[in-house]
């Protein structure tokens, strides 16, 4: 098949753009000469700035008049007349949006209210030890082959620059937070791992400006010094830029997570009630998995994360020692 341009469609949060970059890798490999586009929720754009295998990212505006602008984005994509749109998404909108792209071959998966309308219709399947980025590889092995690619970004020299001072001593990143409780390792256990770890060197908190105040908690709290909160004070390729070269990553199951795979950055990826298994585990090749050792009846309470812990104990979290972490340094 001769592909001339190509639009890959994944509207969700960051962490599933990050690993629906794995397809962006994998077509260009394959059709290096394709034209290829990405569209993504607002927001979410400054991730594949300085792509280099990108033509251009289309941004939809869910906030500032959500469908008005969906139909507009749908005149936009029809107009470029692709010979392939593959949707990562699996609800209506991108299934409209992708029904009514006008390109020639139409690919999503079945659970899509739309998929009637696709050219090809993929089983999405969760899988015990299958990783979203295989299921996502699913929608073009047809295409391409059977080996999915890891996801990448590309921090520019400049994301390289502005962090390079933060790399002058050995230093470790945490992202302590995440935006659903049952998947942050909890509060306590991040102030008792940073005020007795034997790491000798710099710790940098990582999040967003909205992180800012419970990691300034966590700092008063745990007593050391050389904790350095930046939250709100690096773009998302900015912090790849600084994780790729840390000691180690210590994240949640979470969107730092997929950035340090994106980058290949050392990771220590802590999971409370979510397990590796659902398959959005790390992908980095020095990569670590931290869980509740004992057994729980409770976990996973859910393939997603929750806004409390429905037994009301969080045993998933705080049975987690803090021991587990300083082992893997």
């Amino acid at each position: 098949m001769v592909l001339q341009k190509i639009l890959v469609i994944q509207t969700a949060f960051i962490g599933d753009v990050i690993l629906a970059t794995g397809l962006l890798e994998k077509l260009h490999q394959h059709f290096p000469k394709a034209e290829l586009d990405f569209l993504v929720r607002k927001g979410n754009e400054s991730l594949t700035k300085n792509h280099p295998f990108l033509r251009k990212t289309i941004v939809w505006d869910k906030k500032g008049g959500k469908y008005k602008n969906l139909f507009k984005l749908i005149g936009e994509v029809r107009k470029e007349r692709y010979d392939l749109v593959v949707n990562v998404q699996r609800f209506a909108n991108s299934g409209l949006l992708t029904a009514l792209s006008g390109a020639d071959t139409k690919i999503g998966f079945d659970k899509n209210p739309f998929a009637w309308a696709f050219t090809s219709k993929i089983e999405h399947r969760i899988e015990e030890g299958v990783h979203e980025t295989i299921r996502n590889h699913d929608l073009i092995k047809s295409l391409t082959d059977e080996n999915a690619a890891k996801p990448r970004l590309y921090p520019s020299e400049a994301d390289y620059s502005l962090v390079k001072d933060y790399q002058l001593d050995p230093y470790l990143c945490l992202a302590p937070t995440s935006v659903w409780f049952t998947k942050q390792f909890p509060k306590e256990k991040w102030i008792e791992f940073i005020s007795t770890t034997k790491f000798k060197g710099n710790i940098f908190l990582l999040g967003a400006p909205s992180d800012v105040e419970a990691c300034n908690e966590i700092i008063t709290q745990a007593k050391r010094e050389n904790v350095i909160n930046l939250c709100g004070k690096l773009s998302l390729l900015q912090s790849a830029a600084l994780m790729e070269k840390a000691e180690m990553n210590f994240v949640n199951d979470s969107a730092p997570m997929h950035l340090a795979s994106s980058v290949n950055a050392k990771t220590t990826a802590i999971f409370c009630s979510t397990i590796p298994e659902f398959g959005f585990g790390p992908l980095a090749e020095a990569a670590v998995t931290i869980e509740n050792k004992n057994k729980l009846d409770c976990r996973p309470c859910g393939l997603h994360g929750k806004k409390a812990c429905p037994e009301g104990h969080f045993n998933c979290g705080f049975g987690i020692e803090t021991e587990q972490l300083e082992e893997v340094l």
